[in-house]
């Protein structure tokens, strides 16, 4: 399988599988309703539910998807959206490295509550998480309340690495969200890894220059004997 405007080779795996190079912790977050876990839920097993129940708590899922060679592991924390359950959220965001932020594209409350979600973020996330900003039942024509350039414009204020528009009940934008934000990650990580590999060396070759110095010393000055001085002077006279 090819990832859509890319020439990567990837592949699938199921969820349950135990195997992998890498893995990163995702949040899901966002309003009540919104169709997290149902965006979620069809991404990673491909199921859609009409009657899908609101969570409490918080739902787990994975994603396995291998690419550059390497199994990548996406543990995907799909929070509840309800303020009675806020504080419980916040311990979810330590150590994530990409957050989800999901709103109902027919639902002009959820855009709004927008500023609440990307505060709690900036408060209780790493500094380095990267978030990308899903507007989610876009298959709700008739319904919708916020247009795309709204989706837009709020995610260029609030620095969005990146913007979509989806459907889960119609599978749009669900599990191409999460090929994206693995392949980000991977490729984050490696860019680590190189600039890691490149310290190390050069903090080997100082240490083995650093160690040459330290067995080259400077050639001993021959001390002058004052006696020898003193005859010279007076040979000289």
């Amino acid at each position: 399988m090819t990832d859509p405007g890319t020439e990567e080779q990837y592949e699938i795996l199921p969820d349950d599988y135990t195997q992998f190079d890498l893995s990163f912790k995702i949040i899901v977050v966002g309003d009540c309703s919104v169709g997290k876990s149902s965006f979620t839920n069809k991404a990673t097993r491909n199921i859609f539910d009409d009657d899908y129940n609101a969570t409490i708590g918080f739902e787990f899922f994975t994603f396995n998807i291998k690419m550059y060679g390497k199994i990548i592991k996406l543990q995907i924390w799909d929070t509840c959206g309800q303020e009675l359950y806020r504080s419980l959220i916040t311990n979810f965001y330590r150590n994530s490295s990409f957050a989800i932020v999901v709103y109902a594209v027919n639902s002009q409350q959820s855009f709004d509550d927008l500023e609440i979600w990307f505060r709690e973020l900036r408060t209780h996330a790493n500094p380095d998480i990267k978030t990308i900003l899903v507007g989610n039942k876009i298959d709700l024509k008739d319904e919708r309340k916020v247009t795309t350039k709204q989706g837009e414009d709020f995610s260029k204020l609030n620095n969005v690495h990146k913007f979509i528009e989806a459907s889960a009940k119609e599978g749009i934008n669900t599990t191409s969200t999460f090929i994206y934000i693995a392949k980000m990650l991977y490729e984050e990580h490696s860019k680590f890894e190189e600039y890691t590999e490149q310290d190390k060396e050069f903090t080997e070759k100082f240490k083995i220059n650093d160690s040459l110095s330290d067995s080259i010393q400077p050639p001993k000055m021959k001390k002058k004997n004052p006696e020898e001085k003193e005859r010279k002077q007076k040979k000289c006279c």
